[in-house]
Protein backbone atom coordinates (compact mmCIF):
# COMPACT_ATOMS: atom_id res chain seq x y z
CA UNK A 1 0.00 0.00 0.00
CA UNK A 2 1.31 3.38 -0.66
CA UNK A 3 0.03 6.54 1.74
CA UNK A 4 0.15 10.06 0.09
CA UNK A 5 -0.26 12.52 2.82
CA UNK A 6 0.81 14.69 5.16
CA UNK A 7 4.00 14.01 8.05
CA UNK A 8 3.95 16.90 10.80
CA UNK A 9 5.25 16.87 14.52
CA UNK A 10 1.96 16.71 17.14
CA UNK A 11 2.69 18.72 20.41
CA UNK A 12 0.05 17.63 22.76
CA UNK A 13 -0.92 19.15 25.40
CA UNK A 14 -3.52 17.24 27.94
CA UNK A 15 -4.72 19.99 30.54
CA UNK A 16 -8.15 19.80 32.89
CA UNK A 17 -10.87 22.04 32.82
CA UNK A 18 -11.11 25.01 30.99
CA UNK A 19 -7.75 27.30 29.09
CA UNK A 20 -7.47 29.98 31.25
CA UNK A 21 -6.61 33.09 28.76
CA UNK A 22 -3.77 35.48 30.08
CA UNK A 23 -2.51 33.33 32.34
CA UNK A 24 -1.26 29.42 33.32
CA UNK A 25 -2.83 26.56 32.48
CA UNK A 26 -1.40 23.62 34.18
CA UNK A 27 -0.80 20.61 30.97
CA UNK A 28 1.08 17.27 30.34
CA UNK A 29 3.05 18.23 27.27
CA UNK A 30 4.65 15.68 24.90
CA UNK A 31 6.35 16.10 21.59
CA UNK A 32 5.30 13.37 19.23
CA UNK A 33 5.38 12.01 15.12
CA UNK A 34 2.06 12.99 13.71
CA UNK A 35 0.26 13.83 10.75
CA UNK A 36 -2.66 12.01 9.12
CA UNK A 37 -1.21 10.21 6.33
CA UNK A 38 1.72 9.15 8.24
CA UNK A 39 -0.55 7.94 11.30
CA UNK A 40 -2.18 5.34 8.33
CA UNK A 41 0.18 4.38 7.09
CA UNK A 42 1.89 3.03 10.63
CA UNK A 43 -1.46 1.72 11.65
CA UNK A 44 -1.99 0.03 8.77
CA UNK A 45 1.15 -1.97 9.13
CA UNK A 46 0.07 -2.58 12.54
CA UNK A 47 -3.08 -4.53 11.24
CA UNK A 48 -0.55 -6.29 9.97
CA UNK A 49 -0.02 -4.88 5.86
CA UNK A 50 3.59 -6.09 5.51
CA UNK A 51 4.31 -3.32 3.07
CA UNK A 52 3.75 -0.06 3.45
CA UNK A 53 5.27 3.32 1.70
CA UNK A 54 4.58 7.16 2.69
CA UNK A 55 5.17 9.82 0.09
CA UNK A 56 5.23 13.06 2.19
CA UNK A 57 7.19 16.37 2.66
CA UNK A 58 9.19 17.62 5.66
CA UNK A 59 11.43 20.32 6.55
CA UNK A 60 15.34 19.97 7.13
CA UNK A 61 14.66 20.62 10.71
CA UNK A 62 12.75 17.27 11.19
CA UNK A 63 13.32 15.06 8.43
CA UNK A 64 16.22 12.20 10.08
CA UNK A 65 13.67 12.33 13.12
CA UNK A 66 10.36 11.60 11.16
CA UNK A 67 12.60 8.94 8.65
CA UNK A 68 13.93 6.78 12.18
CA UNK A 69 10.07 7.29 13.90
CA UNK A 70 8.36 5.92 10.61
CA UNK A 71 11.06 2.86 10.17
CA UNK A 72 10.65 1.88 13.21
CA UNK A 73 6.89 1.89 13.07
CA UNK A 74 7.60 -0.11 10.01
CA UNK A 75 6.77 1.65 7.05
CA UNK A 76 8.93 2.62 4.36
CA UNK A 77 9.76 6.47 4.38
CA UNK A 78 9.71 8.12 0.44
CA UNK A 79 10.28 11.66 2.23
CA UNK A 80 10.99 14.60 0.30
CA UNK A 81 13.30 17.40 2.11
CA UNK A 82 12.28 20.44 1.86
CA UNK A 83 15.23 22.94 1.16
CA UNK A 84 12.89 26.33 2.65
CA UNK A 85 9.84 25.24 4.72
CA UNK A 86 9.77 23.49 8.15
CA UNK A 87 7.84 20.60 9.27
CA UNK A 88 4.60 21.36 9.53
CA UNK A 89 3.90 21.32 13.36
CA UNK A 90 0.03 20.76 14.99
CA UNK A 91 -0.50 21.96 18.59
CA UNK A 92 -2.97 19.36 19.85
CA UNK A 93 -5.34 20.74 22.38
CA UNK A 94 -6.51 17.98 24.52
CA UNK A 95 -9.50 17.96 27.10
CA UNK A 96 -8.53 15.90 30.22
CA UNK A 97 -12.02 15.26 31.06
CA UNK A 98 -13.62 12.06 30.10
CA UNK A 99 -14.11 12.55 26.70
CA UNK A 100 -10.30 13.59 26.08
CA UNK A 101 -11.69 15.76 23.17
CA UNK A 102 -9.03 17.34 20.89
CA UNK A 103 -8.68 21.33 19.22
CA UNK A 104 -5.97 21.29 16.81
CA UNK A 105 -4.19 24.39 15.76
CA UNK A 106 -2.30 23.87 12.45
CA UNK A 107 1.24 24.74 10.86
CA UNK A 108 0.91 23.36 8.04
CA UNK A 109 4.54 23.57 6.97
CA UNK A 110 6.61 21.53 4.24
CA UNK A 111 3.52 19.11 4.15
CA UNK A 112 1.40 20.99 1.87
CA UNK A 113 4.34 21.74 -0.68
CA UNK A 114 3.99 18.06 -1.68
CA UNK A 115 3.68 19.12 -5.85
CA UNK A 116 3.35 17.46 -8.79
CA UNK A 117 7.43 17.11 -9.42
CA UNK A 118 7.38 15.23 -5.83
CA UNK A 119 5.63 11.74 -7.94
CA UNK A 120 6.66 9.22 -10.45
CA UNK A 121 4.19 6.33 -11.99
CA UNK A 122 7.04 4.01 -10.57
CA UNK A 123 6.41 5.09 -7.11
CA UNK A 124 3.01 2.32 -8.30
CA UNK A 125 5.04 -0.34 -9.13
CA UNK A 126 4.05 -3.06 -6.90
CA UNK A 127 1.43 -1.47 -5.01
CA UNK A 128 -2.29 -3.19 -4.80
CA UNK A 129 -3.61 0.45 -3.01
CA UNK A 130 -3.11 4.19 -2.89
CA UNK A 131 -4.56 6.32 0.01
CA UNK A 132 -4.94 9.74 0.01
CA UNK A 133 -5.10 12.15 3.20
CA UNK A 134 -7.85 15.15 2.59
CA UNK A 135 -5.20 17.22 3.61
CA UNK A 136 -3.72 17.03 0.32
CA UNK A 137 -6.80 18.74 -0.98
CA UNK A 138 -6.31 22.35 1.28
CA UNK A 139 -3.51 23.87 -1.02
CA UNK A 140 -2.36 24.53 -4.94
CA UNK A 141 0.54 22.12 -5.38
CA UNK A 142 -0.86 19.40 -3.36
CA UNK A 143 -3.96 19.46 -5.48
CA UNK A 144 -2.31 19.69 -8.46
CA UNK A 145 -0.12 16.17 -7.18
CA UNK A 146 -3.94 14.59 -6.62
CA UNK A 147 -4.68 15.30 -10.11
CA UNK A 148 -1.96 13.67 -11.37
CA UNK A 149 -1.82 10.73 -8.81
CA UNK A 150 -5.31 9.97 -10.09
CA UNK A 151 -4.48 9.92 -13.45
CA UNK A 152 -1.39 7.62 -12.55
CA UNK A 153 -3.74 4.90 -10.66
CA UNK A 154 -6.57 5.32 -13.12
CA UNK A 155 -3.82 4.19 -15.86
CA UNK A 156 -2.78 1.32 -13.51
CA UNK A 157 -5.51 0.30 -12.26
CA UNK A 158 -4.50 1.05 -8.68
CA UNK A 159 -8.18 1.59 -6.08
CA UNK A 160 -7.64 4.40 -4.12
CA UNK A 161 -9.33 5.85 -0.41
CA UNK A 162 -9.47 8.98 0.62
CA UNK A 163 -10.29 10.54 4.10
CA UNK A 164 -11.60 13.78 3.97
CA UNK A 165 -9.36 14.97 7.18
CA UNK A 166 -10.96 18.33 8.21
CA UNK A 167 -14.11 19.68 8.19
CA UNK A 168 -13.08 23.14 8.92
CA UNK A 169 -10.75 22.95 6.08
CA UNK A 170 -13.98 21.66 3.89
CA UNK A 171 -15.51 24.79 4.75
CA UNK A 172 -12.54 27.09 3.22
CA UNK A 173 -12.45 24.92 0.14
CA UNK A 174 -16.33 24.20 -0.57
CA UNK A 175 -18.02 20.97 -0.86
CA UNK A 176 -18.19 21.28 -4.79
CA UNK A 177 -15.31 21.47 -5.52
CA UNK A 178 -13.88 19.04 -2.83
CA UNK A 179 -16.13 16.19 -4.69
CA UNK A 180 -14.71 17.45 -8.45
CA UNK A 181 -11.52 17.13 -7.23
CA UNK A 182 -11.63 13.72 -5.59
CA UNK A 183 -13.77 11.60 -8.36
CA UNK A 184 -12.29 8.25 -9.39
CA UNK A 185 -12.53 7.50 -5.95
CA UNK A 186 -13.45 4.70 -4.98
CA UNK A 187 -13.36 4.79 -1.38
CA UNK A 188 -14.29 7.44 1.35
CA UNK A 189 -13.93 7.67 4.96
CA UNK A 190 -15.47 10.45 6.39
CA UNK A 191 -15.71 11.36 10.14
CA UNK A 192 -19.50 12.49 11.22
CA UNK A 193 -19.20 15.81 10.52
CA UNK A 194 -17.53 15.24 7.46
CA UNK A 195 -19.84 13.39 6.30
CA UNK A 196 -22.73 15.77 6.79
CA UNK A 197 -20.82 18.78 5.55
CA UNK A 198 -20.39 17.31 2.59
CA UNK A 199 -23.89 16.56 1.96
CA UNK A 200 -25.81 19.12 3.83
CA UNK A 201 -27.72 16.33 5.78
CA UNK A 202 -27.85 16.22 10.00
CA UNK A 203 -28.38 12.45 10.27
CA UNK A 204 -24.86 10.76 9.62
CA UNK A 205 -26.68 7.46 8.50
CA UNK A 206 -29.20 9.70 5.44
CA UNK A 207 -25.38 11.03 4.60
CA UNK A 208 -23.62 8.07 4.23
CA UNK A 209 -26.17 6.88 2.08
CA UNK A 210 -25.94 9.61 -0.03
CA UNK A 211 -22.29 10.24 -0.37
CA UNK A 212 -22.75 6.23 -1.68
CA UNK A 213 -24.28 7.16 -4.20
CA UNK A 214 -21.44 9.15 -5.80
CA UNK A 215 -18.78 6.82 -4.22
CA UNK A 216 -18.47 3.05 -4.39
CA UNK A 217 -18.20 2.45 -0.85
CA UNK A 218 -18.49 4.77 1.93
CA UNK A 219 -17.40 4.05 5.66
CA UNK A 220 -18.49 6.87 7.91
CA UNK A 221 -16.26 6.96 11.49
CA UNK A 222 -18.79 8.12 13.99
CA UNK A 223 -16.54 7.71 17.11
CA UNK A 224 -17.63 6.38 20.39
CA UNK A 225 -20.49 5.31 17.83
CA UNK A 226 -18.92 3.11 15.91
CA UNK A 227 -18.70 3.32 11.89
CA UNK A 228 -21.43 2.88 9.36
CA UNK A 229 -20.90 0.60 5.89
CA UNK A 230 -22.27 2.55 2.89
CA UNK A 231 -22.97 1.20 -0.54
CA UNK A 232 -25.14 2.17 -3.59
CA UNK A 233 -27.25 4.58 -2.15
CA UNK A 234 -28.28 2.89 1.64
CA UNK A 235 -26.47 1.71 4.75
CA UNK A 236 -25.74 -1.91 4.65
CA UNK A 237 -23.58 -2.45 8.26
CA UNK A 238 -23.55 -0.57 11.13
CA UNK A 239 -20.41 -1.50 13.23
CA UNK A 240 -20.16 -0.80 16.94
CA UNK A 241 -17.21 1.24 18.58
CA UNK A 242 -15.30 -0.80 21.23
CA UNK A 243 -15.28 0.41 24.74
CA UNK A 244 -12.51 2.28 25.46
CA UNK A 245 -11.14 4.60 28.28
CA UNK A 246 -10.14 7.64 25.99
CA UNK A 247 -6.82 9.49 27.43
CA UNK A 248 -6.32 11.38 23.76
CA UNK A 249 -8.73 11.42 20.66
CA UNK A 250 -6.22 12.68 18.21
CA UNK A 251 -5.22 10.27 15.52
CA UNK A 252 -8.45 7.71 16.34
CA UNK A 253 -9.60 7.82 12.81
CA UNK A 254 -6.29 7.60 11.10
CA UNK A 255 -6.12 4.24 13.15
CA UNK A 256 -9.01 2.99 12.27
CA UNK A 257 -8.70 4.08 8.68
CA UNK A 258 -4.98 2.13 8.63
CA UNK A 259 -6.64 -0.82 10.05
CA UNK A 260 -9.34 -0.61 7.71
CA UNK A 261 -7.47 -0.58 4.55
CA UNK A 262 -4.85 -2.95 5.91
CA UNK A 263 -8.29 -5.43 6.49
CA UNK A 264 -9.04 -5.07 3.03
CA UNK A 265 -6.00 -5.79 1.43
CA UNK A 266 -5.81 -9.06 3.46
CA UNK A 267 -9.31 -9.98 1.92
CA UNK A 268 -11.64 -8.77 4.15
CA UNK A 269 -15.30 -7.57 3.52
CA UNK A 270 -15.86 -3.95 4.46
CA UNK A 271 -17.96 -5.09 8.02
CA UNK A 272 -14.78 -7.10 9.21
CA UNK A 273 -13.03 -4.20 7.91
CA UNK A 274 -14.51 -1.67 9.91
CA UNK A 275 -14.96 -4.10 13.14
CA UNK A 276 -11.01 -3.99 12.61
CA UNK A 277 -10.32 -0.26 12.16
CA UNK A 278 -13.31 0.28 15.38
CA UNK A 279 -10.71 -2.13 17.49
CA UNK A 280 -7.90 0.07 16.27
CA UNK A 281 -10.07 3.33 17.29
CA UNK A 282 -10.59 1.94 20.35
CA UNK A 283 -6.55 0.98 20.99
CA UNK A 284 -5.99 4.82 19.51
CA UNK A 285 -7.73 6.88 22.05
CA UNK A 286 -5.77 5.43 25.00
CA UNK A 287 -2.83 6.04 23.89
CA UNK A 288 -1.07 10.09 23.86
CA UNK A 289 -0.69 10.78 19.94
CA UNK A 290 -1.85 9.20 16.72
CA UNK A 291 0.60 6.62 16.59
CA UNK A 292 0.27 2.84 17.16
CA UNK A 293 3.32 1.70 19.88
CA UNK A 294 6.39 0.65 18.95
CA UNK A 295 9.28 -1.01 20.48
CA UNK A 296 10.92 2.05 21.39
CA UNK A 297 7.41 3.45 22.65
CA UNK A 298 7.16 1.02 25.11
CA UNK A 299 11.01 1.51 26.13
CA UNK A 300 10.53 5.46 26.51
CA UNK A 301 10.39 7.97 24.00
CA UNK A 302 13.52 8.73 21.75
CA UNK A 303 14.09 12.73 21.99
CA UNK A 304 11.82 14.68 19.71
CA UNK A 305 13.92 17.52 17.94
CA UNK A 306 13.93 20.63 19.23
CA UNK A 307 11.29 23.28 17.83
Amino acid sequence: MLVVGDVVTDVVARHRGPLAPGTDTVAAVRTVPGGAGANVACWAVHEGCADVRLLGRVGRDAAVWHERELRASGVRPLLVTDPTTPTGTVICLVDGGASAERTFLTDSGASLRLAPDDWSPALLDGVARLHLSGYLFFSAPSRALVSVVLESTRTRGVPVSLDPASAGFLTDLGVDRFLELCAGVDVLLPSRDEACLLTGLPNPADAAAELSRHFPLVVAKLGGDGALVARSGSVRAHVPALRATPRDTTGAGDAFTGAFLASLLAGAGPQEAARAGCAAGAMAVERVGGRPPTEDSRRGEEAAPVR
